[in-house]
């Protein structure tokens, strides 16, 4: 059973060039420009002021580190992100006017952070995506991707508090390359696939090994393909890889999935997990109370999460 999918809290998108887009920020994600115009990146995120706390919003990063609230640039926006993304090139354009206009900033002692997408249509997952972790695992390289699911309402944001449920004593860390839909589609051809794609996060798959293991059947119910991904637990390096060990990549596995299910904005994609997680240590090492998970991506961003 996977306990818990976090995912960080800001969208970037970006055309083409990705360079050192968000090293700086914690809670980057990641997004391509969805169509062939001139190149651009935006850092889009969700987030409630600490005035409101029931109302979310979407906003823009400014360089610096101050968020343009979007809805109140311009208040036909859509307040979530995932509506958001179903407007398409017309709400990017506004996000970008809203960008260069630089007005209704806001600090970010003022807002809270929220994940980049709630209550997605699907969560979809991989699993031994990477030739490190099948390598560590002593299994074969799957032909075909392993797709599972998640529900959406395991998500949770970029600094919240991870609860160690009372059913699992074997919970474990994954740090995961995560990528959005950005438009619906269907029967996607692999050279076209990243035209869907919004762009990309970090996330932090958590999972009750003993649950996905022995019981009830197991679990199964920038360039960002070559960028270093690392997960530390209380600053000890548990997992040091790069998203170049991915078996397969983003194109890959949106042209495999939109062969039996419909894409839509907001679908969230978990590409899976290198190798160094707890369940193959010898002796194996579980997550406790008290302890504290990072899980980085190069040029993306770091998750911090602790366990209660």
């Amino acid at each position: 059973m996977q306990v818990l999918a976090k995912s960080t809290a800001i969208l970037q998108l970006a055309r083409a060039k990705c360079g050192s887009l968000c090293s700086k920020h914690s809670y980057c994600f990641q997004v391509r420009h969805l169509s062939g115009s001139k190149g651009w990146r935006m850092r889009l995120i969700q987030f409630l002021t600490v005035g409101d706390q029931n109302g979310v919003r979407v906003g823009v990063e400014k360089d610096g580190g101050n968020v343009v609230d979007l809805n109140l640039f311009d208040s036909s926006l859509p307040r979530t992100m995932k509506e958001f993304l179903e407007k398409g090139e017309t709400a990017m354009e506004t996000a970008r006017r809203a960008l260069d206009c630089g007005k209704h900033a806001l600090h970010h002692s003022e807002i809270t952070l929220l994940p980049p997408v709630t209550n997605p249509d699907k969560v979809v997952c991989v699993g031994l995506n990477y030739m490190d972790h099948c390598q560590e695992q002593n299994v074969a390289i799957p032909k075909e991707p392993v797709i599972f699911s998640k529900f959406g309402s395991s998500i949770v944001g970029p600094y919240s508090d991870i609860i160690h449920p009372a059913e699992s004593n074997e919970v474990d860390w994954e740090v995961e390359l995560a990528f959005v839909i950005g438009k619906k589609g269907k029967h996607i051809k692999k050279e076209a696939a990243m035209d869907y794609v919004a762009g990309f996060t970090v996330a932090h798959d958590v999972s009750a090994r003993d649950w996905q293991m022995k019981r009830n059947g197991k679990q199964w119910l920038l360039d960002p393909h070559n960028l270093g991904i690392r997960c530390r637990v209380n600053q000890e390096v548990m997992q040091d890889s790069n998203t170049n060990q991915l078996i397969f990549k983003t194109e890959a596995l949106v042209a495999w999935v939109s062969q039996f299910v419909t894409l839509y904005p907001g679908d969230v994609f978990l590409t899976g997990t290198p190798s160094g997680v707890g369940v193959f240590r010898k002796p194996p090492v579980f997550l406790k109370r008290g302890d504290t998970v990072e899980c980085e991506i190069d040029e993306i961003g770091t998750l911090r999460n602790v366990i209660i």
